[in-house]
């Protein structure tokens, strides 16, 4: 079995193989651009290591998991231009250096190639391959579709946001592991454990997404701190303050939220931090990840082999970057 970090490191080097053709230019350079940017890999690897834990790694789980990459980086070029986000990763976001029209196209044909690499592997696993994919895809969109209908509501209840979560980002963790699970060979009972400790682990990883966000250090962060604030997102801390909140918080939330003043950001955190998001937020992510682990004890293989998948949790809640 092979840590988180040999086999990003093995995927990076497996990743660079040129994925677009030449021309026309002003077409591919922006998505090379993009991935370009880097990244932490984190869902492609996740495939590699649901495949590890029941077999040796094969040559489709590395089709797969390129397949996974390149769709989640389309996501987020088009996710950069819906949010209106001038950084990814510390640089220019793609619709902000080649224009929005470009990015959309680039975004696009990511995904067309993203279907491409799952074409290429063996027929006795692509139709179940597909059919996740499909599904994680379509409920990836029904996620970024819910979260921008929740800017426009004056309200939104915590089991709403919760499931929007679950679908933008929790379903794609968990059907990295499961595809890379079902391409190893695993019994139906042991991709769904699978699966489930994929989806816990990625509502705790966003419940620090949003707290990373708020509280973050942007020279680490790498995106800008305050972004869902601006955008009047209704994260988890947000709900949670608006539940907790005095009369008199509320309304400067509900001026903040309506005026925009420069001082937005920094008001803000000031009533997050009176409201007691902070905390509130580390122990909800804990339940998550509780629940996450009691999944992955269930999975039936010897102990030692789920040791990556442990380090894996261990480095998704824990990261400040």
């Amino acid at each position: 079995m092979q840590s988180f970090t040999a086999l990003a490191k093995a995927f990076n080097d497996y990743f660079q193989q040129p994925h677009f053709p030449n021309t026309p230019v002003t077409l591919y350079e922006p998505g090379n651009y993009f991935l370009g940017l880097g990244g932490k890999r984190i869902r492609p690897v996740m495939c590699l290591m649901g495949n590890e834990l029941f077999d040796d790694i094969s040559a489709d789980a590395w089709k797969v998991g390129t397949a996974i990459e390149l769709f989640h980086n389309f996501t987020l070029i088009h996710d950069d231009i819906m949010d209106k986000a001038s950084l990814r990763r510390g640089l220019p976001t793609v619709h902000h250096k080649y224009g929005e029209n470009t990015a959309i196209l680039s975004g696009d044909v990511m995904l067309i190639v993203a279907y491409e690499y799952l074409t290429k592997i063996d027929v006795t696993h692509l139709p179940a391959i597909l059919q996740l994919f499909n599904k994680t895809a379509k409920e990836v969109c029904e996620g970024q579709q819910m979260d921008m209908d929740f800017e426009s509501r004056t309200t939104v209840t915590l089991p709403e946001y919760l499931h929007m979560i679950e679908l933008k980002t929790s379903v794609l963790l968990a059907a990295s592991l499961a595809m890379g699970a079902i391409l190893g060979g695993a019994s139906e009972g042991n991709v769904q454990h699978l699966y489930e400790f994929g989806r816990n682990l990625g509502i705790a990883f966003q419940i620090q997404d949003d707290y990373l966000d708020a509280f973050g250090d942007p020279s680490k962060f790498g995106k800008e701190v305050g972004g869902d604030i601006k955008q009047n997102k209704k994260t988890f801390l947000m709900l949670h303050a608006l539940e907790v909140a005095t009369a008199e918080q509320k309304a400067e939330m509900t001026q903040l939220m309506t005026e925009n003043p420069a001082d937005k950001v920094p008001r803000m955190l000031d009533v997050f931090t009176a409201c007691g998001v902070q905390s509130w937020a580390l122990d909800l992510k804990q339940t998550y990840l509780n629940e996450a682990m009691s999944h992955l004890e269930a999975v039936a293989v010897v102990k030692n082999r789920k040791q990556p998948l442990l380090e894996l949790a261990a480095y998704l809640i824990q990261r400040d970057v």
